[in-house]
């Protein structure tokens, strides 16, 4: 269980919101809407223990967490919505160096068949800079379906996803749903999820 409790933030001078509060239960998605610039990033950042609240509370699995309490990092996977990819290296070395960063370890086996599930299988030995920007976004949903995380952040994810993009997300979604996982999602696009599993919640442009 993920619960924030009043959370607010502050970029210089404004405010961007206050008095969010929210609960992600294993087998549900809380999606995050909102204009440009209205800290959709800045609220999944805190969820994700990577930064702190101006105020609120974070609680995990019925305890507060603090900003990078390494129980929250552990169970939490985090794709922000610039993939961090190298343009010399492989789509494989990519995938295999993303995984490595959270501390978890994929066989060339699970990377092929990662890639695979993405629709990237033939791309798997091209260097990343011949990808377009749609199979850039295939590589980050390859990581989080490798790391088995219970608790997937994902910043826009549908972002330069085509059609069939966007429903490979969605069901990837509801495959991590169903084995009990959570996810709080932030996308200006809608995802094809059941009713009762996704809740949603929009911020509004800061005054």
């Amino acid at each position: 269980m993920l619960e924030a409790h009043d959370l607010s933030a502050i970029r210089g001078h404004t405010r961007l919101f206050s008095g969010v509060t929210a609960r992600v239960a294993p087998g549900n998605v809380l999606l995050v809407g909102g204009p440009n610039g209205s800290g959709k990033t800045t609220l999944l950042r805190m969820l994700a223990g990577l930064s702190t609240p101006a105020s609120g509370t974070i609680r995990w699995q019925g305890d507060d967490v603090a900003p990078f309490d390494a129980r929250l990092r552990e169970a939490s996977v985090f794709a922000g919505h610039l993939p961090a990819l190298k343009d010399d290296l492989t789509v494989r070395e990519n995938l295999a160096s993303l995984v490595a960063l959270g501390g978890d370890r994929a066989t060339p086996q699970a990377l092929d068949a990662a890639l695979d599930e993405v629709a990237l299988a033939r791309q798997g030995a091209l260097p990343v800079r011949v990808l377009s920007q749609g199979q850039r976004r295939r590589i980050a949903l390859a990581r989080v379906k490798l790391v088995r995380k219970p608790l997937w952040i994902l910043d826009e994810p549908a972002t330069a996803l085509d059609a069939d993009g966007i429903a490979l997300l969605a069901s990837l979604l509801l495959q991590h749903l169903d084995a009990h996982g959570m996810a709080v999602v932030a996308t200006h696009q809608p995802l094809a999820l059941p009713g009762a599993r996704a809740q949603a919640l929009t911020l509004e442009a800061p005054a």
